[in-house]
């Protein structure tokens, strides 16, 4: 798909666009993270790796590269911290690089079917969370027909958080293509889409029935692929072999068969 293709382009002005082509992915406009502290009982630690942060050619028919976060299984794999992880996967943001206050964002995403899996497009604010604000673009933990969309801030976060689920038809899960959006209007409302589907609106009413909106600020990208962890195991409640991870996904992982593929990734401005 590329942009020309795309009618959606020339509603508003563009004002980032990523396509990840190229050999390396554009570090001017991405920063690679290394694990420090993990949260959530996730299983993987994020290294700065060609084995799990990479970039392929995209589709014949089109000028885009594919941006590729692959975790790999890497038994006793030992951080910088000293802790042991048996899983190694890829995350990368744009703080300090490309941030933005309010506009259109959106990712052509492709993730692959795993029980456990929590692959996520998402935006953070600037200061400590959850007071920063949250706002999850696109989160999948393993059930192939359907994703997530979710709001955090101080009070209403984590298992309190503004959320809402998108279901897929049978014939088009979430292992096809498809355009993950948001629509941050300032000092109003945010929206949420599935190749420009209307999926999920949440309110300035709505926040401040908690606490004061917090999302006139500037906003970085995040793009992660978690392995197993809370919230798949609050869906699945398995403990074993890993929290929130079956047998099965670690198989399709040690076979090299699970990947989090982004075409492309965009920011407009009305």
């Amino acid at each position: 798909m590329t942009r020309e293709n795309d009618a959606s382009v020339n509603k508003n002005k563009e004002i980032f666009f990523e396509d990840f082509t190229g050999d390396l992915i554009n570090r001017d406009h991405w920063n690679v993270m290394v694990t420090g502290d993990i949260f959530n009982h996730e299983q993987q630690a994020y290294v700065d790796s060609l084995e799990t942060v990479y970039t392929e050619p995209g589709d014949p028919t089109d000028a885009n590269g594919i941006l590729v976060l692959h975790p790999r299984y890497h038994p006793n794999y030992i951080t910088r911290e000293g802790k042991s992880f048996d899983f190694i996967s890829g995350r990368i943001d744009t703080k300090g690089k490309i941030e933005f206050i309010h506009g259109e964002i959106s990712a052509r995403i492709k993730m692959s079917f795993g029980a456990g899996l929590w692959p996520a497009f998402w935006l953070i604010g600037q200061g400590s969370w959850p007071g920063c604000g949250e706002i999850d673009i696109m989160e999948f933990v393993g059930e192939p027909d359907w994703i997530s969309s979710a709001v955090h801030g101080k009070g209403y976060s984590g298992d309190a958080a503004l959320v809402n689920y998108f279901y897929f038809p049978t014939y088009n899960d979430v292992t096809n293509w498809h355009v993950y959006s948001l629509n941050l209007q300032q000092d109003r409302s945010m929206e949420f889409y599935v190749d420009d589907k209307l999926v999920y609106r949440v309110t300035k009413p709505m926040i401040e029935y908690f606490s004061p909106w917090i999302f006139n600020q500037p906003k970085s990208i995040v793009l992660n692929f978690a392995i197993g962890g809370r919230y798949p195991y609050k869906i699945n409640g398995l403990k074993k072999p890993f929290y929130g991870l079956p047998e099965e996904t670690v198989t399709s992982i040690q076979k090299n068969e699970v990947r989090y593929m982004i075409d492309w990734v965009r920011i407009s401005h009305s």
